[in-house]
């Protein structure tokens, strides 16, 4: 695995909290792999999204 380095809101980051000590999740960055993991299915499932009406993810 490799180490990446991010900024995320505080408040976005205590909700990824709330999620790790609810035991949704055993720690931060595996909550986190699980959202990255969900938006690569979600863009390689569904195709274009200007046909399938998904979810449209920020981009800078």
């Amino acid at each position: 695995m490799e180490r990446v380095t991010l900024r995320i809101p505080k408040q976005q980051i205590e909700e990824v909290e709330q999620l790790v000590d609810s035991g949704e999740f055993p720690n931060r960055s595996e909550a986190i792999r699980s959202a990255v993991r969900e938006m690569i299915n979600e863009q390689q499932t569904d195709g274009p999204s200007e046909q399938s009406g998904k979810r449209t993810w920020a981009k800078v």
